[in-house]
């Protein structure tokens, strides 16, 4: 009986150092991802600010050629008019 308790014994204790050994790489894999994750995340934040900016120039560039084309329209009526032959 002691032969089967011994080995009960050796096969409980490798399976406890066999599930801790599981538990402690479970929990620096999930601390990788984790920190992965994070600059994942940072990473998609700078991104969208990024494109949040640049969205705003598009924008901002957008009413400047607007401008333009508008003034040039008023300088070629301004031109028609200083030039226009009186008859």
């Amino acid at each position: 009986m002691d032969n089967k308790e011994g080995n009960a014994e050796r096969m409980f204790k490798n399976l406890g150092k066999k599930a801790d050994q599981f538990v402690e790489e479970l929990q620096e894999a999930s601390e990788r991802l984790q920190k992965e994750f994070q600059e994942k995340y940072e990473e998609l934040k700078v991104s969208a600010e990024k494109l949040r900016e640049e969205s705003k120039n598009k924008e901002r560039w957008k009413e400047v050629e607007d401008s333009l084309k508008k003034a040039g329209e008023e300088l070629k009526n301004a031109f028609k008019t200083a030039f226009k032959e009186k008859g």
